[in-house]
């Protein structure tokens, strides 16, 4: 299930992104800084190429990019 950032609230939606970055496996070494990678992020997100998914069998909330996405959840 999508969820559109807009139903999120502010801190919510930051502290996302923010698990997001900072993920083992995320940075690959990256050393940008924390808040230029938040701003890609949200950048991505509201060009709409990366979008917010919850997974309700694990109940975890997750950032894909938009062609990682299944095709039945886009429609």
């Amino acid at each position: 299930m999508l969820i559109p950032q807009a139903m999120l609230e502010a801190d919510t939606l930051t502290r996302l992104i923010e698990d997001f970055v900072t993920r083992d496996g995320n940075d690959n070494g990256d050393e940008t800084p924390l808040e230029t990678r938040i701003a890609r992020v949200r950048i991505a997100l509201n060009k709409g190429s990366a979008v917010i998914a919850f997974d309700p069998d694990s109940q975890q909330c997750m950032l894909l990019l938009k062609h990682e996405v299944p095709r039945e959840w886009l429609e």
